[in-house]
């Protein structure tokens, strides 16, 4: 694929993600009109933004991009556009809050993952590997907690759900190395998994997925495959 047609898909995939950002404010509302507490509606609103931006926007980056530079750019921008708008006070207050900046770290390490990773492997399926269990794994979680706990929280149900999702990643994603491993690519969920339901301060769970994903990716291959 060209320069000139990967910088269309980059520029493109920004445009979306951006509306995503600024859509969601619609369901947003919506919760909040219907009476549920603003700070629920808000979590909800920002696994939304999870799936829909960083799990689509990762699923796009094998298919259309040829290099980590175009997807390393593009994910910069977003973390300082994020930044920026805590920084400035001009909070988009349907998924950000006062109380964390999960948001940025959550597209700084996306940002960091998939273009590390994919310098390192040189393949780009397995670089979005862990970004796929941020967003649509840890997305998954935050929405069964919410709707089952009804608040922000560490409930071990959200685990399990998010398990179920991330194991046939993992596995599938895993198989398309060469050689195939995918045996560790489920080990990387599992990993990820366990490792979600911890913070360290100012280490949050998006920090800890995707370097604990990313380093059972990085020993499966160059140890090879387990089966």
């Amino acid at each position: 694929m060209s320069i000139s047609s990967q910088f269309y898909w980059a520029f493109g995939l920004s445009l979306y993600v951006l509306a995503v950002l600024f859509l969601t404010r619609i369901p947003y509302r919506a919760m909040v009109e219907r009476g549920m507490e603003p700070i629920r509606a808000v979590y909800y609103t920002r696994k939304i933004v999870h799936m829909m931006a960083g799990g689509v926007g990762s699923l796009m980056v094998p298919l259309v991009f040829t290099s980590p530079w175009f997807p390393l750019v593009s994910g910069l921008l977003l973390t300082l556009f994020t930044y920026a708008a805590h920084a400035t006070g001009l909070r988009l207050y349907w998924f950000q809050t006062d109380e964390n900046r999960n948001d940025v770290k959550f597209a700084l390490m996306w940002t960091s993952s998939v273009s590390l990773l994919w310098w390192l492997l040189d393949n780009p399926w397995l670089a979005i590997l862990p970004s796929l269990y941020m967003a649509f794994g840890d997305g998954v979680t935050g929405i069964v907690r919410n709707a089952v706990i009804r608040k922000r929280s560490k409930s071990p149900i959200g685990n399990l759900f998010m398990l179920l999702v991330c194991a046939p990643m993992g596995w599938s994603i895993g198989g398309l190395a060469y050689p195939a491993i995918p045996a560790w690519g489920l080990l990387s969920a599992l990993v990820a998994t366990l490792i979600e339901r911890y913070e360290i301060g100012p280490i949050d769970d998006n920090i800890l997925i995707t370097v604990s994903a990313s380093m059972v990716l990085l020993a499966g291959t160059y140890l090879g495959p387990l089966v």
